[in-house]
């Protein structure tokens, strides 16, 4: 499809446009000058009529023998000095006493026009066609000492005339309205030429496909993205970015201040140089932030922002970790039974079958518990495979874990994700397996009931316990002690990031010796507000 330019749309609509004034104001000013100046004629010539027909020597020269003879040169030279077409005296026969063509006087006066000035006695303005052509009269009756009327005077203008005089005026408009015109075209195409400049050299339907194609990447990526004018004040934001900074409804021209702190955007606005992977808290959120300034003539006139989760990413990072440690218990488990099989193989070499066989049955019912517990009784696989881990790591450590017989769960809820209870599971009883390390007989204990509306997790273990100032201080960021340490390096934190994400809480108590990590998991959807209540 052809496109037009800017340009030339600019230029035919102000073209247009002031053709069409132009010819608008023109035929209205014409009308109202040819109505002017025909007016102006007509008083004119009444006026005149009327001052002629009371001049004492042209009703005097009405009762001479021949009247022409004195009134010809008297109305002649009124004629020549007022600029009059004709001024014509006649009786009231409508003969004439005078004309501009002399061989005109002494015939009747032509027009038809004078029944009112000759017979009423009227003085009044009118338009016929005379022997010099279509004009504009004044009549005059001409009365004697008497009060007798005796003539009457015609002053004409010529109807073509009057025409003349409005083509002359109307020309010189038409020559104003042409210099219009040119200013306009010349102001059209000056403001074409600024738009463009603006605009970047780009035509409307491309500045119409670019914003569009803007709109489009805008929304397509991950990071939230935002920008903003000189002022601090929002120009765009895409939702990945108000997912992130949680802010709902449009924030267009809201500025920037009234949503999170701008620092690094103001920093920007104010040097020109970006900030580049700034790491800012917002909301119990680590937020990685870049700032790149948008420039113009002028200087910097916006930056553009674009937003990371560090928090997402830790989190990825530390389910990757538990799915690192999960791998590792099971292969301390394996590890485990490899050397247990070794030992068998052993005894049956040496021919020790008693010892071989009381060790089989021994394994065996340990085995037999351990299997009725984990897949009778817990059914849900995803923490059937993290104790199954646990059980040979606890072997490795030179741990007992026990499972609490009176243990029962069914199939956990799909919101409740692999790598969600991978994450909680697994550090609560690392945790323990750390708590009981170098005591003599050490003990972690594991129990889990769905029993209610909430699933219950319940960790004990008989180590030393957590010193009463520290258990406030468990699930903080960067907080690790010889009781808490966790071998991913994240503490607690993580963990109970994770169970608030699904709605529950975590408990913990402890004595001087023991300590007992208690989580509650909400069945269903909801937020630990509703929880609490």
């Amino acid at each position: 499809m052809w496109k037009v330019s800017l340009q030339k749309k600019i230029l035919g609509l102000v073209l247009s446009l002031s053709l069409f004034l132009i010819l608008l104001l023109t035929a209205y000013f014409t009308y109202m000058e040819g109505k002017q100046i025909a007016e102006d004629r007509g008083r004119l010539a009444l006026e005149l009529s009327k001052t002629i027909a009371f001049i004492p020597t042209i009703v005097d020269a009405f009762k001479s023998e021949d009247p022409s003879d004195t009134i010809q040169p008297i109305v002649e030279k009124i004629r020549q000095e007022t600029g009059a077409e004709f001024i014509v005296v006649g009786n009231a026969e409508g003969i004439r006493y005078s004309h501009p063509l002399v061989s005109e006087i002494g015939k009747p006066m032509i027009g038809g026009d004078n029944e009112r000035a000759i017979q009423n006695g009227e003085s009044y303005i009118s338009e016929a066609r005379g022997s010099l052509g279509l004009s504009m009269r004044g009549k005059s009756p001409v009365f004697d000492k008497n009060g007798n009327i005796i003539g009457v005077v015609s002053v004409g203008f010529l109807v073509e005339d009057v025409r003349q005089q409005i083509f002359k005026d109307l020309s010189r408009e038409i020559v104003v309205s042409f210099i219009a015109l040119v200013i306009s075209v010349i102001g059209s195409y000056m403001l074409a030429r600024s738009i463009r400049k603006d605009t970047l050299g780009l035509e409307p339907f491309e500045i119409s496909r670019l914003y569009k194609e803007k709109n489009a990447v805008l929304h397509s990526v991950k990071e939230g993205i935002l920008a903003i004018d000189q002022n601090g004040v929002i120009t765009s934001m895409n939702q990945p970015a108000k997912k992130l900074l949680n802010i709902k409804g449009s924030v267009r021209d809201l500025k920037v201040d009234n949503l999170f702190p701008p620092a690094y955007l103001y920093e920007v606005l104010k040097s020109g140089r970006p900030q580049i992977d700034k790491e800012m808290l917002w909301r119990h959120k680590k937020i990685i932030i870049n700032c790149t300034p948008i420039f113009d003539d002028e200087g910097v006139s916006g930056v553009v922002a674009s937003f990371r989760d560090k928090t997402e990413i830790e989190q990825m990072v530390n389910t990757l970790s538990e799915v690192k440690v999960y791998s590792e218990d099971l292969r301390a488990q394996t590890h485990e039974f490899t050397n247990k099989l070794y030992v068998l193989s052993g005894l049956l070499q040496l021919g020790k079958y008693d010892e071989a066989i009381n060790m089989i049955q021994s394994e065996t019912s340990e085995l037999q518990s351990l299997n009725r517990i984990v897949f009778e009784q817990i059914k849900d696989t995803k923490v059937q495979a993290i104790l199954l881990g646990k059980l040979g790591k606890a072997s490795e450590k030179k741990v007992t874990f026990e499972i609490d017989m009176q243990s029962y769960l069914e199939t956990l809820p799909s919101h409740i994700k692999l790598s969600e209870l991978t994450l909680i599971l697994s550090n609560i009883i690392d945790n323990a397996f750390e708590a009981v390390s170098g005591i003599e007989e050490p003990l972690v204990n594991f129990f889990a009931t769905d029993i209610g509306e909430d699933i219950i997790f319940e960790v004990s273990d008989n180590g030393k316990g957590i010193k009463p100032e520290n258990i406030s201080l468990l699930f903080e960021r960067g907080f690790t002690s010889k009781i808490g340490k966790i071998p991913s390096g994240y503490g607690l934190s993580n963990t109970d990031h994770a169970v608030k994400e699904l709605g529950g809480i975590i408990e913990v108590h402890s004595g001087a010796e023991n300590t007992v990590f208690t989580v509650y998991l909400p069945k269903r959807q909801r937020g630990r507000e509703e929880w609490l209540k």
